[in-house]
């Protein structure tokens, strides 16, 4: 025997062309449309399927839906993705809707991106890199822990005030420091969040405060996505 799964998203009846046009620039081809008697379409790319169905009131503020995607070549998706996204609209969208986040990896063993379309649904683009499948437990250290949760929050929960508040809350910490590659993790991830909350003062001054922590190569190596992020985000 052998199944498909095949992800069904809601979408704003009104957004249906932009939708459509949104996979289109991460490489997708839509191989079905229907406005009437409601709103459908199908849009495909290698094994990927996804159909979206249209609501007239629904709400792409918000969204909770959208699906995951396990591929072998992350780094690749998330570079042609990026590409397509700046040749459709002028530039790589990093907040609001749509938008694409930073490529990182997670605590739990998997490399991943999350790409978001602009009624809201999350697809999430994941290679495990590791040979252990078990979900890890949260990071018992500090400032891992506070990474891990934050980063979360972020994107899992879409909670920004709460990924704000762990992160804030362990930069206030006096009687423990975290590594100058912690650091920078943390203040790329709090200066994104300030960013996308619309604080743009606020974010700013966090990103500044990133660039100027003195890394070694060997720093710049483990830290190399959190750079790559921050030379977007400052750019």
């Amino acid at each position: 025997m052998s199944e498909t799964t095949i992800p069904m998203l809601p979408c704003r009846t009104s957004l249906i062309d932009s939708v459509v046009t949104f996979y289109a620039a991460l490489g997708f081809t839509t191989t079905y449309v229907q406005k009437s008697p409601y709103a459908y379409a199908v849009v495909e790319r290698g094994g990927v399927e996804l159909q979206l169905y249209g609501m007239k009131e629904y709400d792409p503020a918000s969204s909770h839906s959208g699906c995951y995607v396990l591929t072998e070549d992350v780094d690749g998706l998330h570079t042609a993705f990026r590409a397509g996204l700046k040749a459709a609209y002028g530039r790589v969208p990093t907040r609001g809707l749509p938008r694409i986040g930073p490529l990182k990896d997670m605590s739990y063993g998997v490399r991943q991106f999350l790409v978001t379309d602009p009624t809201g649904n999350t697809v999430r683009i994941g290679q495990p890199v590791s040979e252990d499948p078990n979900h890890r437990p949260a990071p018992k250290e500090t400032f891992a822990r506070a990474l891990h949760m934050a980063d979360l929050f972020a994107d899992s929960k879409q909670d920004l005030p709460g990924a704000a508040k762990i992160i804030d809350r362990v930069l206030g910490l006096t009687d423990e420091e975290p590594t100058p590659v912690q650091k920078l993790r943390l203040l790329v991830l709090r200066g994104d969040i300030a960013q996308r909350m619309g604080e743009a003062k606020q974010a700013a001054e966090l990103l500044e405060e990133a660039e100027g922590i003195h890394l070694d190569s060997e720093q710049q190596d483990s830290a190399a996505d959190a750079l790559a992020r921050l030379a977007e985000l400052r750019g």
